[in-house]
């Protein structure tokens, strides 16, 4: 209740001498109004039940991002507006349950993406996927991921986003949000029924609810981008409608930063369709009127849909999950000097590896169901990657060359330890995985 309102009817602590001074709030302050007491005095027995929703939230309970406060002014945004009757809308695409975010005014600000409603998740309100897991276990899902965990997937796709200073991924964190549109099961919708008719009906037993809405889910909110159309749309203009040259060249910056960041968390699921592009340009006449240049123009690149990354062993079962990416003619050019300068320096740094290493475990140990020994398997295949990575930077390869290369685990040796505790040292062992899916790519 103290974060229902600041002010809070003190009656219980402060008897009235006179119903119209009855009221002493929690800033020292009286009034006169009945309108915001959520006590069930003799005076005013009517609950102001615009605020119960606000008591169903809670999620302001978890959301704290001092070191952000550009982002907590959107998830601020978001509680408010799911508050004032605002709720998230789901998207019809994709296999498990999405949501656009709006603010106060219906403006589309985020995409959150609960981990209860993840495509194996129990909540998940496309059946298809259940479907699929239920029939054919085989050959559906990706053996080489942790379950239930692509939520943690995107934030720290965003994470190792920002640490690489690549700038592709839109700003991606985890958060807590309940809204009437998410899905929930029937037992916890009944119980908030029950508890917003008890609050209503018998104020003194429902002010000992811990909680009346319904419960905050954890999930991953990334923040909406506007003006991006699809990869394909763009790349099959651009095929009929060559770009001018330094337009072109920023499309290929763009898209070695997509290509590092995918390869570094071993993205399963990059299609042509889960990565976008905006092409901003003056003008109709600005690419079709002889010029070389563009000054003007700008391209940039967004990478959404991060969900099915930080595999614990590379795919070596039914499918490869291959970049797509690698079959475009930007694939063929060799890696920029500006790219190398960007991001050799750090991946080349073991000390710089392993704060990344450290940043994502202590994200990742915020998961109920969170393993270390898996934790641990997943960045062995991510320092595999990196190792690969560098090399492919020094040698001046090319994406198609650096997805050609040996696959690498790099693992971290064991110390052992007192009894059964095993403790990990500081040296790593290199090994290559040779074993390969029945259906290999290349």
């Amino acid at each position: 209740l103290l974060r229902l309102s600041p002010n809070v009817c003190w009656e219980q602590f402060q008897p009235p001498h006179d119903h119209e001074h009855h009221h002493q709030w929690m800033d020292g302050s009286s009034n006169l109004s009945h309108t915001n007491c959520v006590h069930d005095c003799k005076y005013c027995m009517n609950i102001n039940l615009n605020l119960i929703p606000l008591l169903g939230t809670n999620s302001g309970d978890f959301n704290h991002f001092p070191d952000d406060p550009e982002f907590a002014d959107i998830i601020q945004k978001a509680e408010q507006a799911i508050e004032n009757g605002v709720f998230p809308e789901r998207i019809s695409q994709g296999s498990s349950g999405s949501y656009f975010v709006k603010d106060p005014k219906g403006k589309i600000i985020g995409v959150f993406k609960p981990k209860s409603e993840e495509p194996y998740g129990h909540l998940n309100p496309k059946w298809t996927k259940y479907f699929h897991k239920l029939c054919c276990p085989c050959c559906f899902g990706r053996g080489c991921l942790v379950p239930n965990q692509g939520y943690l997937s995107e934030a720290a796709a965003s994470l190792v986003d920002t640490k690489l200073g690549l700038g592709v991924v839109p700003k991606t964190k985890v958060v807590y949000l309940a809204s009437e549109t998410f899905h929930y099961n029937a037992i916890d919708r009944a119980k908030s029924r029950g508890k917003k008719y008890a609050l209503e009906k018998v104020p003194k037993v429902g002010r000992r609810f811990h909680r009346v809405g319904l419960p905050p889910k954890v999930g991953s909110f990334q923040m909406f981008v506007e003006g991006y159309h699809e990869a394909d749309y763009w790349l099959r203009r651009f095929e009929a409608e060559p770009l001018p040259e330094n337009i072109r060249k920023q499309l290929q910056a763009q898209f070695e930063h997509l290509v590092v960041l995918d390869y570094v968390i071993r993205n399963t699921d990059r299609g042509n369709d889960n990565w976008l592009i905006k092409y901003e340009k003056p003008g109709d006449g600005a690419e079709g009127d002889g010029q070389k240049n563009c000054p003007d123009c700008c391209i940039k690149i967004a990478a959404i849909d991060n969900g099915l990354a930080f595999p614990f062993k590379h795919p070596d079962e039914w499918r490869a999950y291959p970049f797509h990416w690698a079959w475009l003619p930007q694939a063929k050019v060799p890696f920029s000097q500006e790219t190398r300068d960007l991001v050799l320096s750090r991946l080349s740094d073991m000390n710089f590896v392993q704060d990344l290493c450290e940043d994502l475990y202590e994200m990742f140990k915020t998961d109920k169901g969170f393993d270390k020994t898996m934790f641990e398997r997943q960045m062995s295949v991510m320092r595999g990657q990196v190792l690969n990575l560098t090399q492919a930077l020094k040698d001046g390869k090319s994406p198609i060359q650096l997805v050609q290369m040996p696959r690498v685990v790099v693992e971290r040796s064991r110390s052992g330890g007192q009894g059964r505790v095993v403790t990990l040292g500081n040296a790593f062992t290199q090994t290559f995985h040779c074993k390969r899916p029945f259906f290999s790519s290349w």
